[in-house]
């Protein structure tokens, strides 16, 4: 079931070679590009709907199609644009930042063939305001890109005109969201619009516009050069191809490692992170996807496919990917209250139900960590949180009030031990996830 080391499509995650233009070339970055742009347009869109390749960035949506959504002959005054989503603000994830770091040049090399197929005039790399050395070295292997003449006026000699802007974000989760994140690059404050007009249809300055994970490009000109079913031998029918995982948490060795999709947990945990600490016994809850979505007990998840349709089954998501194990040492209430309170930070107050939401539940959380509550007060706050949910502008309401229902689900016994224990009810049995 695992991923043999000759199929990985990130061969310097770890950056144990340079980043640099020649170790890329000499990894088989930008080899014979310009073939592959010779592909044409709509064939390179039709190879990318064929490898089964879906977005990267936590929504999952098919990425071929979303490239075809995007005008055939672009307007003079109104060209295409490719925005690459390099905010990787997502508490737990990771996998984005070693891309950048350590192999730019697939990103770089997969923007202009993206671009390319969309008919795109630039791209724009969003990325994350804390990461610093990151975006120094996106920005130097540009300029090398430059200098190679891979990209720029008459690309890889392709006749084709290109360009690739990296713009730097300030520290805003917000402006993950695709359309916030449209906002900032224009220079404005970073608020999600309301869509439609969607952003093929109006996106960045206007025009049209597809935003896209930067795994989701970085792993482009691969899929080109070992074909589309190379790609899609792997993985559970609906969730193909290779993915980065990241781990984190209660793990003996945590990581960020390249698999196959629909690997089962265990076997992702025991191949690559040397199993759970203090053994199988020992785990209590995974947040599999960041921060955004619900958690799921230990006896749930030991043997679930990591893709979209497995994890969406036991009532959570893929999302990025983004692993937390939690070991019975966790105060799970603790955890999600601290979750909780990030998203109320976050929120960009656009939305009432956000913007008052989000403190709201933050603040209920604080109580049933402490106890301080009725018990009557777990139910109001699942119906606060199903108020918020799918009622904004964006996913962000979505994403905190996930947690908190994951958390009910599964944990309501702790949270009611807490508040019995807090009203003189003496020493309940400690926390197990609910049956």
């Amino acid at each position: 079931m695992s991923l043999a080391d000759k199929d990985r499509i990130f061969t310097n995650l770890y950056g144990f070679q340079s980043w640099g233009l020649k170790a890329a070339m000499k990894r088989g970055d930008w080899d014979k590009t310009k073939a592959l742009m010779q592909l044409g347009q709509d064939p390179i869109i039709d190879k990318v709907k064929a490898s089964g390749l879906r977005g990267r960035g936590g929504a999952g949506f098919p990425t071929g199609m979303k490239w075809s959504f995007m005008p055939k002959e672009p307007r003079p005054d109104r060209p295409n644009f490719l925005v690459i989503n390099a905010d990787e603000s997502e508490p737990g994830s990771c996998k984005d930042r070693e891309i950048i770091r350590h192999d730019p040049h697939k990103l770089i090399e997969g923007a202009l063939i993206a671009g390319f197929a969309m008919r795109a005039r630039a791209a724009y790399i969003y990325i994350r305001g804390e990461y610093i050395r990151e975006a120094e070295t996106l920005q130097a292997a540009v300029y090398e890109a430059y200098e190679a003449g891979l990209i720029g006026k008459n690309a890889c000699k392709s006749g084709y005109d290109f360009d690739v802007v990296v713009h730097r974000g300030a520290g805003a989760y917000i402006c993950g969201e695709e359309t916030a994140m449209l906002e900032s690059l224009e220079g404005k404050k970073g608020q999600p619009r309301l869509k439609p007009p969607f952003p093929a249809g109006a996106g960045l300055y206007g025009c049209p516009t597809t935003v896209n994970n930067v795994e989701s490009i970085a792993v482009v000109p691969t899929i080109l050069r070992r074909s589309p079913e190379w790609f899609a031998s792997f993985g559970a029918e609906g969730n193909r191809g290779t993915k980065l995982f990241q781990i984190s948490g209660h793990v003996d060795k945590p990581c960020v490692v390249e698999e196959e999709m629909s690997i089962p947990f265990r076997e992702l945990i025991e191949k690559h992170c040397g199993g759970i600490r203090g053994g199988w016994d020992n785990l209590l809850a995974v947040i599999p996807g960041g921060s955004s979505v619900p958690l799921v007990p230990a006896a749930e998840i030991i043997d679930c496919p990591m893709d979209f349709d497995g994890l969406k089954k036991v009532g959570s998501g893929l999302g990025t990917a983004a692993i937390i194990v939690m070991d019975k040492s966790t105060d799970i209430v603790r955890a999600i209250s601290r979750i909780s309170y990030f998203y109320k930070h976050e929120s960009c107050g656009q939305c009432t139900p956000c913007r008052e939401g989000t403190g709201w539940m933050w603040r209920v959380m604080e109580r049933l960590r402490t106890g301080d509550a009725d018990v009557s007060e777990i139910d109001t706050l699942h119906q606060v949180t199903k108020q918020v949910e799918g009622h904004t502008i964006c996913a962000l309401g979505d994403a905190a009030a996930w947690p908190i229902q994951g958390l009910i689900r599964h944990f309501r016994p702790e949270l009611e031990r807490r508040i019995a224990e807090r009203n003189g009810g003496g020493d309940a049995p400690m926390m197990e996830a609910a049956e």
